[in-house]
């Protein structure tokens, strides 16, 4: 069984599931979903297969220096609990055995081919105490005088690592590209982080770049190839014709011999 908080609620309703039903505001803290898991299952290959077939996924807690456990949910809760806005980074109040633990997915391990939840790993934390997750990055505005200049904004992170209370973790980091130029980039630095939300990545590492596009550095280059050509066929027919005038305008090799000689015989 699966509660979810009342954003979380109307997600799930748009998808038409009749479990869906949000509890009332009082009952659970918004952004806040309980899960129950089934404890007592088989570990190994078999019973785990058995257990996907069933509609249940294997699942193990751990964290807070708490010995692990071997669990089981639903699939179906599984996923709702996964896809309200907080996404990966909701927490999760997993119920095992009577007892609820505070919890976060750390990871979802898929079948490599259909990319069907093979495990779940639950970690346990502490709402005093930060947590370290990925939340993902978005670009927003339009870098007009990049794409004015037939280019393009290359996101190369898409992610980034942060510290936050579990109370506090953002469902995304918004950066903005609007001033972003050609050969300029945002770098993590740059980037707009909530109030006590921090990050251990390297501050000059880039998120954003304003780059020119392949096909536009190939029609440059084909332009510059094009226009040394020209030049070169423009210099060729210059000294061409400079080579022409000079056969017209010369008299030919020893005519001004043959001159002097004859000048010399009639004054004899």
């Amino acid at each position: 069984m699966v509660r979810l908080a009342p954003d979380a609620g109307r997600l799930a309703r748009r998808s038409g599931d009749p479990r869906s039903q949000a509890p009332s505001a009082g009952s659970v803290p918004m952004d806040e979903i309980v899960l129950t898991a089934e404890t007592g299952r088989s570990t190994g290959t078999r019973p785990s297969r058995r257990s996907r077939t069933a509609g249940n996924i294997p699942a193990v807690l751990y964290g807070l220096q708490q010995d692990p456990v071997t669990v089981s949910v639903g699939w179906p809760e599984l996923r709702r609990a996964i896809t309200t806005e907080a996404g990966l980074n909701a927490i999760i109040h997993l119920e095992v055995g009577g007892q609820r633990h505070m919890s976060i997915v750390k990871e979802i391990q898929r079948h490599p081919v259909r990319r069907d939840v093979l495990h779940v790993d639950f970690v346990r934390i502490d709402p005093d105490q930060d947590v370290t997750v990925d939340v993902a990055i978005v670009m927003v505005g339009e870098a007009k005088e990049v794409t004015d200049n037939d280019g393009m904004v290359d996101q190369n992170l898409f992610t980034l690592s942060i510290n936050a209370a579990p109370d506090n973790i953002p469902t995304e980091i918004k950066v903005d590209i609007s001033d972003l130029t050609i050969g300029d980039s945002v770098r993590v630095g740059d980037l707009v982080l909530p109030e006590r939300v921090t990050t251990d990545v390297d501050p000059n590492e880039a998120v954003a770049v304003g780059m020119i596009t392949r096909s536009t550095l190939e029609a440059m280059a084909a332009e510059e190839a094009a226009e040394e050509a020209a030049l070169a066929a423009e210099e060729a027919a210059l000294a061409a014709e400079l080579g022409a005038e000079g056969e017209d305008g010369e008299p030919a090799e020893g005519a001004d011999e043959a001159s002097d000689e004859d000048s010399g015989a009639d004054a004899q």
